[in-house]
């Protein structure tokens, strides 16, 4: 900066940070501490667990075919929906303009699992078999009715873009175990049903800094883009590159003191590490058989949903802190009954297995697995109703959703609806709630993990939120 352009404050803002090139040195240190350490102070009690992976099924399972059973709703098929259920809902415009809300029960049949007696559907028999290991919330709720704030909502707490991801906080709050890897890894795949549009803002860092965000993997041979280096550029070659451009970099730290350059070098440095690093972790051949059979028939697929929970359990196995699984195509507005089979081929065996496998290796208890979409899906059908197809529009009213590990009660479910899988009659959790939940399982207090941006104190539970503290063992 100019010395006309210097100010008092520019003065002892510039000299407070003058061990810049000590930073700088430690950022090249691999034998340094974390490159995300967690914030002091925490955690703010003893956790429950250190990792999380979010298994977010993205366009919103139907409750009323996979978790929430409704005998007596046999004997309705057909029937309108009472008005005295309803309660004057806002409906989305796919059906506000229906003259009639036929009931449409499912088809498929229920039964009872394990030692807890937990109801699930024919389609996800391997989730049936771990049934005593998965903690079920039958009363989640939520204030959006489409998919785009909905998803925000739960990834952010907030509907409206901006904030920092669920992931970022918890980056943000607890940093990293392994500065060979991101804190906050993504992974998307694509199912075979409707799909609706999942912007990288979902796992952005929002105001916090950008080395918060989510680091979305891909499959294939080069999971991380521009991670590889151009053919005839040697590693040594890339470490002078950086180590000159950490130069120039700290220059502009020194003079301008924006954050983001301090991110810019942290993340340039990631980067280099990772190169090394995400070759190996992404590298499924050394994998023995029996993962492969645990996971299902797609797991030697890259890219697939099976394939990406093996990484979920590599990448917890490494320490990397939240990851989070996107598995698209859940929106099913018509001929639910064929879609949703084909969504659970995809997903019931790999989520199952995964559950299973961080048991068996000592893991489960240390990391918090959670299944869930954005919001519920109507008993009424959206359109034509006939004895083998109906399609269900977005209800946000109620919505299942289950955790395994991390300290929660396997076996258990909580919270119960209406006869009619429409409104909450016991136990209603908020996603503020569930929100808070998570984090106190991870040691975190929610009313103190905040990040002060234009003048207030932003938190990830916004004003509410409160522990659902039956869900703990």
């Amino acid at each position: 900066m100019h010395p006309l352009l210097a100010t008092r404050r520019h003065f002892f803002r510039r000299s407070a940070t003058g061990i810049g090139l000590a930073a700088l040195g430690s950022l090249l240190d691999a034998e340094q501490a974390p490159v995300h350490p967690r914030l002091p102070g925490l955690p703010h009690h003893a956790p429950k667990a250190k990792n999380v992976i979010l298994l977010f099924q993205h366009g919103a399972p139907s409750q009323l075919d996979l978790f929430d059973w409704k005998p007596a709703l046999a004997a309705r098929r057909g029937e309108n929906l009472p008005d005295s259920i309803r309660m004057g809902q806002r409906l989305t415009g796919m059906t506000a303009f229906q003259e009639s809300f036929p009931t449409a029960p499912t088809i498929f049949r229920f039964a009872q699992h394990g030692q807890s007696r937990a109801w699930l559907s024919e389609l996800v028999p391997h989730m049936a078999a771990q049934a005593d290991d998965l903690c079920f919330v039958k009363s989640l709720h939520t204030e959006a009715i489409n998919h785009d704030p909905a998803v925000t909502f739960i990834q952010t707490g907030f509907q409206l873009a901006g904030r920092p991801s669920f992931g970022a906080w918890v980056a943000y709050g607890l940093g990293s175990e392994n500065q060979n890897l991101p804190a906050y890894v993504v992974m998307v795949s694509q199912g075979s049903g409707n799909t609706q549009a999942l912007a990288d803002r979902a796992f952005g860092s929002g105001f916090l800094p950008t080395k918060f965000a989510g680091v979305k993997f891909r499959g294939g041979a080069d999971p991380v883009l521009y991670l590889s280096d151009p053919e005839g550029y040697s590693r040594e070659a890339r470490r002078r590159y950086l180590d000159d451009l950490a130069r120039l970099n700290q220059i502009q730290l020194d003079d301008y003191q924006d954050p983001e350059i301090a991110t810019r070098i942290s993340q340039y440095e990631m980067a280099f590490r990772m190169q090394a690093s995400v070759p190996e972790l992404s590298d499924l051949s050394q994998e023995p058989e029996s993962t492969f059979a645990l996971y299902g028939p797609d797991s030697r697929k890259p890219g697939s949903y099976a394939a990406n929970c093996i990484l979920a359990r590599r990448l917890v196995e490494r320490g990397v802190r939240f990851v989070q699984l996107f598995h698209r195509g859940w929106d099913q507005h018509s001929n639910l009954p064929k879609e949703i089979r084909t969504q659970c081929r995809e997903t019931d065996q790999p989520s199952a297995a995964l559950v299973a496998d961080l048991k068996q290796r000592g893991l489960l208890k240390d990391t918090i697995v959670i299944w869930m979409g954005e919001f519920g899906r109507t008993v009424y059908s959206q359109g034509t109703l006939t004895e083998t197809n109906y399609g269900r529009d977005h209800h946000p009213r109620c919505f299942t959703a289950w955790m395994a590990g991390g300290g929660f009660k396997g076996g258990l479910t909580h919270g119960q609806t209406d006869d009619f899988s429409y409104n909450i009659t016991a136990d209603p959790v908020d996603l503020h709630d569930l929100h808070a939940t998570i984090l106190h399982a991870l040691g975190v207090d929610h009313t103190r993990l905040t990040f002060k941006f234009q003048g207030r104190h932003y938190r990830l539970t916004d004003v509410k939120g409160q522990v659902v503290q039956p869900l703990f063992s």
